[in-house]
């Protein structure tokens, strides 16, 4: 044993995940129902083991925003819903390239491409295809970071394509569990998002898909989510927290997730997937004060997103490594090799309101 809580359950599942052994729901589910501290502690052990003792760090650009024909309860771009956001097509190449150098500036070691639509579709809008593939070219070409995208549904040609173009990571949330998923989406299924997660991943793309807390699951649900993760087979498991936005029905419910319910999932998350990034995304600053941001790193938590979202603003990289560093943890630099200070530095001098992060299109930033 490496590591000792002193709570026999989380010991036991401590234990068995050092040795190997790939926890399942029964376990999943005792380990949620155990206190914060210890499981908190354990989750941290997990991520010293498997882990490089770094957070990494992605950005993303919502390269396409609004009228999306989905009617996904949480989002603001779908056309369903009235939220009030800017809309536009594809920004084209030179823009995402922009910021894609932003990203890499700011110490992101990964830059995913955003579109909102069901799926990028190379038949349908052979147009916009193009100009997606252009863009990962121009990013492979002039950036060092490795390539995200998150285009909705593909098809298997679709999908040898963006691996041959240079897409290592895919990035297709499953939102939640299978069971609840219907409550939350009513125009595709649970399975189309499981379907196109194997198809990335048998063209050779690694996936990164999480959930969204705070919809109304129960903690059952966020076990089973993240059982239904572990038989896809996941490198990054991003955890948004609900940021509900006006307009859309998530944000009609009453319905609070505490700071206790985060570090315990992300602790449990962690013991489930040891060796996935368990990455912090949308929704974390609007669910936790400035003080507590750190404690899920604490927790087992290995990554962030940094800057803005698809919809909402986040806050500056220049903050996030001091939460990184709050943690006692470093930021990876391992493929973008950045120094930490001239970061702070140049956001310091900036100012807040006019620093400019990657997901910024010159238009509206934001969330989902």
């Amino acid at each position: 044993m490496v590591y000792e809580t002193g709570n026999e359950t989380i010991d036991d599942a401590l234990e068995r995940v050092v040795a190997g052994e790939r926890l399942d729901r029964t376990d999943g589910l005792a380990l949620l129902a155990q206190p914060v501290g210890p499981l908190a502690e354990a989750g941290a052990a997990v991520r010293d083991r498997f882990g490089d003792g770094t957070v990494d760090a992605c950005s993303i650009v919502n390269a396409k925003a609004g009228n999306c024909a989905e009617d996904c309860g949480f989002c603001a771009q779908s056309v369903h819903f009235d939220t009030g956001i800017d809309t536009y097509e594809f920004i084209g190449p030179e823009r995402v390239l922009e910021a894609a150098k932003r990203a890499e500036r700011d110490g992101a070691q990964r830059f995913g491409i955003v579109v909102a639509e069901k799926g990028v579709s190379k038949d349908h809008r052979p147009e916009e295809w193009a100009e997606v593939l252009e863009s990962i070219r121009l990013v492979r070409e002039e950036c060092t970071l490795e390539i995200d995208a998150s285009l909705g549904i593909l098809t298997e040609e679709e999908a040898e394509i963006l691996a041959t173009e240079g897409i290592q990571h895919y990035n297709h949330n499953i939102e939640t569990s299978p069971r609840y998923f219907p409550e939350i989406v009513d125009t595709h299924r649970f399975e189309d998002r499981v379907k196109t997660l194997e198809v990335a991943k048998e063209a050779g793309m690694d996936l990164c898909a999480g959930v969204i807390l705070g919809m109304g699951e129960t903690p059952t649900d966020r076990v089973e989510a993240a059982i239904a993760l572990q038989e896809i087979g996941i490198s990054s498991l991003p955890v948004n927290v609900l940021n509900p936005i006006e307009g859309t029905p998530l944000a009609e419910q009453d319905v609070e997730i505490t700071t206790e319910e985060i570090l315990k999932t992300v602790a449990v998350y962690k013991l489930l997937h040891p060796e996935s990034r368990v990455r912090l995304t949308g929704g974390r600053e609007a669910n936790l004060a400035p003080d507590e941001q750190h404690l899920p790193l604490e927790a087992g938590a290995d990554g962030l997103l940094t800057g803005d979202y698809l919809t909402t603003a986040g806050q500056s990289p220049a903050e996030d490594l001091e939460i990184v560093e709050r943690a006692g943890l470093e930021p990876n630099r391992a493929v973008n090799e950045f120094d930490p200070e001239a970061i702070k530095t140049r956001h310091a001098e900036a100012g807040a309101s006019t620093a400019e992060t990657a997901a910024s299109t010159g238009t509206e930033p934001s969330d989902d």
